[in-house]
């Protein structure tokens, strides 16, 4: 390992005992760079998720940042962020730039940047994914290929979402390279997030995994104007061969295959 002179490194930790803290810098010089003479390259995204039922001993993303002192070499973004139903809290340092094609588990928290390469992305929080935070995505991946969503809280500002904070017209999103779109684990407003026309503009020959009694709501059973547009773009849907399909499902789906 002395003799490594590149490495990429895509980790998630779970810490539980209660005298250890986020994985920072301390920790990469300490159990990385300090064993590695020769490492000219290192790309990394780690997370740390920590057991927490008292917020006020965490560190916040200031001390973290103080402990990249030293690694001037390596330009190195992190967040923190809090899930207190789950009652975990969660640090993400990474690399920039980042090279490698996916990043999993990004939450309100992600500061935006531009990540070229990534091509696959997860978003997972407690706390709701408004509009803009779309906007921050689509902005920071422009080659997404794939999505998966897993929030189940709705949308606090879905009936003036189509107006920013300085009551401007919010732009549709696009989404010029995504092919997979997992909405299985997400809430019926993120469907609609990404269904209805005046949201979101996707590419064609879209794979979508969604729970199909919310497809089915949130589409109005198939008949809703503002999801046609979209889901005419669609032409796989996961399991749906197992199911007993309206008649004019084919119509607002004429892409999907039919069993």
């Amino acid at each position: 390992m002395s003799n490594l002179e590149e490495l990429f490194l895509n980790i998630s930790i779970g810490l539980s005992t209660p005298d250890k803290s986020f994985i920072d810098g301390n920790d990469l010089k300490r159990d990385i760079i300090n064993h590695m003479p020769k490492l000219n390259k290192f790309v990394f995204s780690i997370h740390s998720n920590l057991d927490v039922d008292d917020l006020t001993h965490l560190p916040s993303n200031e001390d973290i940042q103080r402990t990249f002192k030293g690694l001037e070499d390596y330009q190195i973004i992190s967040y923190i962020h809090y899930l207190p139903d789950d009652q975990i809290g969660q640090c993400h340092i990474y690399s920039q730039p980042y090279t490698m094609n996916y990043l999993y588990r990004l939450t309100n928290s992600f500061p935006g940047g531009l990540f070229k390469f990534v091509h696959k992305v997860s978003l997972y929080d407690e706390y709701p994914f408004e509009h803009e935070f779309f906007i921050r995505i689509a902005q920071s991946f422009p080659l997404l290929g794939t999505l998966s969503i897993d929030n189940q809280s709705p949308q606090n500002h879905k009936q003036c979402q189509h107006l920013n904070k300085d009551h401007r017209n919010l732009p549709v999103i696009k989404y010029s390279h995504l092919t997979l779109l997992c909405l299985d684990m997400a809430h019926d407003d993120y469907i609609e997030q990404f269904l209805i026309d005046t949201k979101a503009c996707l590419s064609n020959y879209i794979s979508l995994s969604v729970y199909y009694p919310s497809l089915q709501k949130v589409t109005n059973n198939f008949t809703r104007d503002k999801t046609r547009i979209n889901c005419a773009k669609v032409n796989y849907i996961y399991d749906i061969d197992k199911l007993n399909l309206p008649q004019h499902f084919h119509t607002y789906f004429p892409y999907v295959e039919k069993f």
